[in-house]
């Protein structure tokens, strides 16, 4: 059996950068899987079912909210969007590296329903840079701006939440920092004490790791 995978947890305020970073950990880290959601919002041209969302029913996606199937979900502008347990479980099991690139009521959600989960806050170097970023998209209304920079404000609140904030100034820096927190929390003492039999070879060692266990 393969060493338990590791759920990272991403947030972020829109035009931090966050969906670049997410990329450039996926594209690292080859044992990592993106996780991909349940939404009750029909597709957009080019979309395809089980790559970028899984399209369901809203009588589907209440099914599995009964049936507690949902580390994680929300009602966002009207549609339903969720993270199945099952299959990130089964995943993490499986010895895969699950990254949910998620907001911050679902991020505070998956930390309740699995302490393990890390979560890290991707944070603008300034709130006068965050703004300069999404006017400069020039893709949003000024009452899209407005509104992303209020919602902003209001997830950076929950930044303290979170176990890790990575300020993301000069990207190639932030994803350094971003790789570090995941090699080491892959080397906890906590993620690996119960599975020393199948990370280190040596009887001997593993014995004497047991024993201080106990002491």
């Amino acid at each position: 059996m393969p060493l338990k995978g590791l759920l990272i947890v991403v947030s972020a305020p829109s035009g931090t950068g966050k969906t670049t970073l997410c990329r450039m950990l996926l594209k690292e880290f080859k044992n990592m899987e993106f996780s991909v959601s349940y939404t009750t919002r029909p597709p957009r041209k080019g979309e395809v079912n089980g790559k970028d969302y899984f399209f369901v029913s809203r009588e589907e996606f209440e099914r599995m909210v009964e049936e507690g199937d949902f580390l994680e979900w929300a009602n966002v502008y009207g549609n339903l969007y969720g993270t199945s347990k099952s299959q990130v479980l089964k995943a993490l099991e499986e010895g895969k590296d699950i990254l949910l690139d998620i907001d911050v009521q679902g991020a505070l959600q998956v930390k309740k329903n699995l302490p393990e989960a890390v979560l890290i806050f991707i944070m603008p170097p300034s709130f006068e840079e965050l703004e300069k970023r999404l006017r400069s998209r020039g893709t949003d209304s000024e009452e899209v701006i407005e509104k992303r920079l209020n919602v902003a404000k209001e997830e950076i609140k929950k930044a303290p939440f979170y176990d890790y904030i990575v300020v993301n100034d000069v990207l190639d820096v932030a994803f350094n920092k971003l790789k570090a927190i995941i090699t080491a929390e892959k080397c906890k003492t906590e993620r690996l004490k119960n599975q020393f039999d199948k990370l280190i070879k040596d009887r001997a060692i593993v014995e004497l790791l047991k024993e201080a266990e106990n002491v």
